[in-house]
């Protein structure tokens, strides 16, 4: 897929939390056979994000990498990489080896991860297990501009070069091998704050809209398409992407995810992201049951 391409796509994600290796292997060899899933992804925890802090929680890059060598077609990535978790540059480097290993196959997810904010907040048993410090909703945006600078420049330059931000200095920095797609993998950035959709139009291919009722995304889209016709940009450049939870033990499911996806659809969304809570079905149960009754109706409209 590239940012131009308005077909509509479909993934499938899973979330670790609870999950073993032997089951998310599973899920992903069996969607890479299913011709509708064009992109599996992975989520960013280090532990899970409620219940038991001792429960799985695989790590995501190191996990995205088995996948990639073990997958031969779906575009894989992880819907949304915390920014707070890992270095920038370091991320560029681990981005930049697992398209290799995916034979040119990665697109770029990442989100400005979680702050310090008011009332309950999950992020603060995962980075006080890690020692990562919780920062304020502004400062993390700002890191997030600076490390998808930090990280386009990473694979671009072929000398290295000195980095001189608000959080971080680089000397001599460099990325080789490159990733093999070329400019790079296609950024996909979550979020739907003003600064953050700035920063979506800056720098990103795909923008995830992380809700789903259709009138709150018209409106974060009329303002992305404002930061995009504020510095010159095309804003169907863009690619307009969502996920949703499909708990597939639930009788209710598939009629309600078949009615949202179209809402969505009609709305502008094409790359469509399907975290599936499989209960022991089979992957092919989404196919059948979502995602090739909402393209025949698509087809049909």
């Amino acid at each position: 897929m590239t940012a131009h391409d308005r077909r509509l796509s479909f993934g499938i994600k899973t979330s670790q939390m609870g999950l073993t290796y032997g089951e998310i292997q599973r899920v992903w060899r069996e969607a890479d056979q299913i011709p509708v899933f064009e992109h599996a992804w992975l989520w960013d925890h280090m532990v899970p994000l409620r219940g038991d802090i001792t429960g799985a929680a695989l790590e995501a890059w190191t996990l995205l990498a088995a996948l990639a060598a073990q997958t031969v077609r779906l575009r894989l990535g992880v819907i949304v990489t915390s920014n707070r978790l890992r270095p920038p540059a370091l991320l560029a480097k681990m981005a930049a080896t697992v398209d290799i290993i995916a034979s040119g196959r990665l697109d770029f997810g990442i989100g400005a991860g979680g702050s310090r904010v008011a009332g309950e907040n999950p992020a603060v048993r995962e980075f006080e297990a890690y020692g990562v410090p919780l920062v304020s909703p502004g400062e993390a945006v700002r890191d997030l501009a600076q490390s998808c600078a930090i990280i386009r420049q990473m694979w671009a330059q072929d000398e290295p070069f000195d980095f001189h931000g608000h959080s971080i200095d680089l000397k001599g920095a460099v990325c080789e091998p490159k990733p093999l797609q070329k400019p790079h993998p296609p950024i996909l950035i979550g979020g739907a704050g003003d600064r953050v959709l700035r920063i979506v139009a800056e720098h990103a291919d795909i923008w995830n809209y992380p809700g789903t009722p259709s009138a709150e995304f018209l409106q974060k889209n009329q303002v992305l398409n404002e930061h995009c016709a504020a510095i010159g940009r095309d804003p169907g450049d863009i690619t307009r992407s969502m996920q949703t939870i499909v708990r597939c033990d639930d009788p209710h499911a598939p009629a309600a995810t078949r009615a949202l996806l179209l809402e969505m659809i009609g709305a502008g969304v094409t790359h469509i992201v399907l975290a599936a809570v499989l209960g022991g079905r089979p992957v092919q149960w989404l196919a059948d049951q979502i995602i090739e009754p909402v393209i025949a109706q698509v087809q049909h409209r």
